[in-house]
């Protein structure tokens, strides 16, 4: 059986808390400290002050929530009884904030909550998706929890709040969501519904993410890549991920790298080894041949095509001041190569390969990581 999930009711621009918020009584935020601290969470809190809501504001998650995290939520959660959960930040608060509200509703006899998620950077699609990702520190293991209950109720998109957010996190962000969208595309899972999110998430993407990152204050790139990200989030919670999150994430976990970065260091690299533009054509050139038409981009023959839009994508990445080689971000050669047996192990365990269009073998994922090291194809 096929199925296409829609997800929450997504309200783009602002104004909108007002109508999302309509009638709660009791509210969970659970955000980070930079949000609480620096007020932006007002966003949030002055609308529920102003219709006498009691709520209660969680702040202590950091990057990459764990366990530990969820558990004093819950005390929050058992504590105020609230009748709806927001989730106000980055990707972090979003996947506490799932977490909380599902342990809590395993409960026997626990009711259910609204969970509404206002996410303040462009790239994790985390508000239409239906995962969240929960480290154990003890452990150093990470716990992917994929149900349709961690999907939101209702999602904001306002680019309002990400006009501070800083050009390096724009830029990452920015690229995790076309990573997003690009591997949903090509994805053996896609279906046409997904191909249309992903293909409208990458022609926003790559017509306005140069502007969001060098003119913070452009409210119309920043709320294109905004919707972008979520239409990516859309496609790949629908048609997955590949090799390109698979080998990300060890890679970012190794050399405490943002997801996003790490995403940039690889992507190009993978799309040419999905393609098989330096060995023999494989159908998924074909796939990017399509997106170079969507771009006009395209030139005579597949693997031409192909390849202009691999470039065009490594170029977006340098355009935005992403180093396009690893060994450009300051990692040691030897600590990489040391490394490399380890994250390619974990590559071939994480759970996005599943969907990947074309498969590698672990000698195969070294010889990849070691081609973005040096930045040869």
């Amino acid at each position: 059986m096929t199925a296409f999930i829609l997800g929450p009711k997504v309200y783009m621009g602002g104004s909108n808390v007002s109508t999302v918020l309509a009638g709660v009584k009791k509210v969970l935020v659970v955000t980070d400290k930079f949000m609480n601290d620096s007020g932006k969470v007002k966003y949030v809190t002055d609308y529920l002050d102003s219709i006498n809501a009691q709520y209660e504001v969680f702040s202590d998650v950091f990057a990459e929530p764990d366990v530990e995290t969820v558990k004093a939520g819950l005390a929050v959660m058992a504590s105020l009884q609230p009748d709806c959960v927001v989730a106000f930040g980055g990707g972090s608060p979003v996947d506490a904030a799932k977490a909380i509200k599902f342990f809590w509703e395993q409960q026997e006899g626990a009711s259910k909550h609204r969970l509404v998620v206002i996410p303040t950077t462009s790239g994790t699609g985390s508000e239409v998706s239906s995962v969240a990702v929960i480290g154990d520190k003890e452990k150093g293991v990470k716990y992917p929890l994929v149900s349709d209950s961690l999907l939101a109720d209702s999602a904001i998109l306002d680019a309002s709040l990400v006009v501070s957010v800083p050009p390096r996190v724009t830029a990452d962000t920015g690229i995790d969501a076309l990573g997003h969208a690009i591997e949903a595309y090509v994805s053996i899972n896609h279906t046409d519904f997904s191909d249309a999110m992903a293909e409208k998430s990458i022609e926003l993407i790559c017509e306005h993410l140069p502007t969001a990152y060098k003119t913070s204050d452009d409210m119309e790139a920043r709320q294109a890549v905004h919707n972008a990200a979520c239409m990516a989030g859309v496609a790949f919670n629908n048609a997955g991920l590949g090799l390109t999150h698979a080998m990300g994430h060890p890679l970012g976990a190794t050399f405490d790298l943002p997801h996003g970065r790490a995403i940039a260091l690889l992507l190009p690299y993978i799309m040419n080894y999905n393609a098989g533009c330096s060995t023999i054509l494989t159908e998924t050139a074909k796939r990017y041949a399509a997106l170079a038409r969507l771009l006009y981009l395209d030139v005579s023959g597949t693997r031409q095509s192909a390849l202009s839009f691999i470039r065009s994508v490594r170029f977006l990445i340098d355009k935005i001041g992403i180093p396009t080689r690893i060994k450009d971000t300051g990692i040691n050669k030897e600590d990489f190569e040391n490394a490399l047996e380890s994250m390619a192990t974990d590559a071939l365990a994480d759970a996005t390969l599943a969907s990947t269009p074309v498969p590698a073998t672990k000698q195969q994922i070294i010889d990849l990581y070691r081609s973005a090291y040096d930045g040869k194809y």
